[in-house]
């Protein structure tokens, strides 16, 4: 027979490469009698399984990569909802000022139609069109009206001295009531 191993297949499925040459027993190999090569013994393995470091270089780096970009990012976007913000409201006011428009330019046309103007002239000038009847409701004092005057009327307009009125109107300021003559 041949001194040559055969390729098995392992449980786990994947298969393990062998050497042609024949391995002597507690031999590792020329390359582990190099001169200058440490040897060290290895614990044996414990039965509980091996975990890995907690972050790895590559998930330090991938992080760093993602919180550069979110900073990068951060002030652009920033200025971007601002500004839509700001669209938002220019929107609003321009709005604003077309209904405002709108509306002053309803008032001009209505301002232009002659039954308007003549409206306005009889409400605020009181003008009257020949042919037209005016009435004026009077005030209580015209000759026609016969309505008693108010009890004391006259003996406030009458003038007062000056120096009268001041001291009537601290004491009506103190709360006193206003001396009678």
């Amino acid at each position: 027979m041949s001194t040559a191993r055969t390729r098995r297949a392992r449980p786990g499925g994947s298969r393990r490469r062998t050497s042609s040459r024949p391995v002597r027993a507690g031999a590792r190999g020329a390359a582990d009698n190099r001169p200058g090569r440490r040897t060290t013994r290895r614990p044996a393995r414990s039965t509980a399984p091996r975990r890995g470091p907690r972050f790895t270089g590559r998930a330090v780096l991938l992080g760093a990569l993602v919180l550069l970009l979110a900073l990068t990012l951060a002030g652009p976007l920033r200025q971007y909802v601002a500004g839509r913000q700001a669209l938002a409201e220019l929107a609003a006011e321009q709005q604003a000022l077309d209904q405002r428009a709108a509306d002053l330019q309803a008032q001009l046309d209505r301002q232009a139609d002659p039954a308007y103007i003549a409206q306005q002239a009889r409400e605020r000038l009181t003008m009257v069109l020949p042919g037209d009847r005016l009435v004026v409701v009077g005030d209580a004092g015209d000759p026609g009206d016969t309505a008693q005057d108010p009890a004391g009327s006259t003996a406030r307009n009458a003038p007062v001295p000056w120096y009268e009125g001041l001291l009537s109107s601290l004491a009506e300021a103190d709360g006193d009531p206003p001396a009678t003559d």
